[in-house]
């Protein structure tokens, strides 16, 4: 049940984005942009823990839960530390998925090469 509640979810937001895509002219940075914005907005709305809690890996590993993982850090960084906390545990957060998108893009690189 845990695969196909994450299909479900993960694969729910690809279909709208595609539709985004497919029926608007915006890029494909526009869509980036609005799922990343929407994940905080729904981290702010108390949703996005209920969407982890359903879909587990379907939720985490979208472009929605990197916006949900900002909002995250700079409120627990604003509870702890007040308006200095707040960007310090944003940058906290939200160097982890910017570490690992570079380190992990860095090594894809090394291993494929890119087409002409």
């Amino acid at each position: 049940m845990n695969f196909l509640s994450a299909f479900l979810f993960a694969g729910g937001a690809c279909f709208f984005a595609q539709l985004i895509l497919d029926n608007t002219k915006l890029t494909p940075g526009h869509v980036t942009s609005i799922f990343t914005i929407l994940g905080a907005f729904l981290g702010f709305l108390g949703l996005y823990d209920k969407f982890i809690a359903f879909a587990g890996g379907g939720a985490t590993t979208i472009i929605s839960n990197f916006g949900y993982v900002l909002y995250k850090g700079a409120y627990l960084g604003f509870q702890e530390q007040g308006i200095i906390g707040l960007f310090a545990g944003l940058l906290t957060k939200g160097s982890c998925a910017i570490v690992g998108a570079v380190v992990f893009s860095f090594i894809f690189v090394l291993i494929f090469k890119p087409r002409d």
